[in-house]
């Protein structure tokens, strides 16, 4: 990590300065009870600058490093003749054997060459002159990435959806867990694809699963250093399976459609040239299908060539091959089935 070297101008929020009264530095006073050898008044009088300490903006709150960073902190100070800098760890000395301090002319460096958790905890930098002091400290956070959550299990599958729940992990690696990364993989592919990032609650439903697959599931756990290096698989699989349907037609009355003959649409009357063809038609409704019986006169006129007879989806006609003077007259059809029958008739005319 980057070392910390640009102090500011101005001290920190966390600046802490002890010393005696200015008036007292810069006029030394004997009292009555202090000899004119006194010490103390001698060595204020020889202050050239008080001590005074500059904390880079970067250290006024929780320094954070991970696990295997390198720590190096620089911290300004002033003070003539040289203060005496001195640092201590949760108000004891620091370990001589993780911790190395170089004091200068005018900073005091403090370095970790691979920071471990142990690290992590208040440190406190003390600048002594004489009977003055200031003091200046430092929250130190050291991180790593959390272990994984300590179980996760299958608890329900229902059409496309499956429900999950594990617990928190044992160890969050010295910091505060951002939430849970939750993952799914089908034994088809065997891949595994992220269905949702930093959830905060330990449950969760897995929908829109595909119908005939099924699934494994694993869940992460995330803090500010990242994912946790492994996670646990739920040991039972989600098998979605496509639900049966089953129809149950219910009964209804056959209805009966036979119906005896009945024209919808009649015959009209019409007027023909000699020679030319002719048609004559009309439209019956019957169930089952009737039997269509043409006349002309009262005669039958089946099967003789010069009329042709069609039926075709109810509607019926006649055609009257290039007819004379003597083929007009009243042309009837009549539909007979075996619940009845109808008849039809109109007048023809041969000009």
């Amino acid at each position: 990590m980057e070392a910390v070297t640009a102090p500011e101008v101005a001290p920190g929020p966390t600046l802490k300065v002890k010393e005696a009264s200015p008036a007292d530095a810069e006029e030394p006073q004997i009292s009555p009870r202090q000899g004119a050898g006194s010490p103390i008044p001698q060595l204020l009088a020889s202050l050239e600058e008080q001590p005074k300490i500059w904390l880079p903006r970067a250290l006024r709150q929780t320094y954070i490093r991970k696990v295997g960073d390198t720590v190096n902190l620089r911290i300004p100070f002033q003070g003539k003749p040289k203060p005496r800098a001195t640092w201590t760890h949760n108000s004891c000395a620091l370990d001589a054997s993780r911790v190395s301090v170089r004091n200068g002319e005018q900073d005091s460096i403090l370095f970790i060459r691979e920071a471990q958790r142990v690290d992590s905890g208040r440190y406190q930098l003390s600048v002594q002159l004489g009977g003055l002091e200031a003091t200046a400290t430092i929250d130190l956070l050291v991180i790593e990435r959390p272990g994984p959550p300590q179980s996760i299990k299958l608890v329900d599958v229902w059409d496309s959806n499956a429900t999950l729940e594990w617990t928190p992990p044992g160890d969050t690696g010295n910091a505060e867990l951002l939430g849970y990364t939750v993952q799914k993989a089908d034994t088809k592919s065997g891949l595994w694809f992220t269905v949702l990032e930093r959830y905060h609650r330990t449950s969760f439903t897995v929908s829109n699963l595909i119908i005939g697959n099924s699934y494994a599931f694993r869940v992460f756990a995330e803090n500010q250093c990242g994912l946790s290096e492994t996670a646990p698989i739920t040991a039972d699989l989600a098998h979605i399976q496509k639900a049966v349907t089953v129809y149950k037609t219910k009964g209804f009355a056959q209805r009966d459609f036979s119906e005896a003959p009945k024209f919808t649409q009649p015959l009209v009357n019409c007027t023909t040239v000699t020679g030319y063809d002719t048609q004559l038609f009309c439209s019956v409704r019957a169930s089952p299908k009737p039997k269509i019986i043409w006349l002309r006169n009262n005669m039958d006129i089946q099967g003789n060539p010069k009329y042709r007879a069609l039926t075709y989806l109810g509607i019926c006609s006649l055609e009257i091959r290039k007819p004379g003077p003597f083929d007009g007259g009243i042309y009837t059809c009549k539909a007979v089935n075996p619940l009845g029958e109808a008849s039809v008739d109109c007048r023809v005319d041969v000009m």
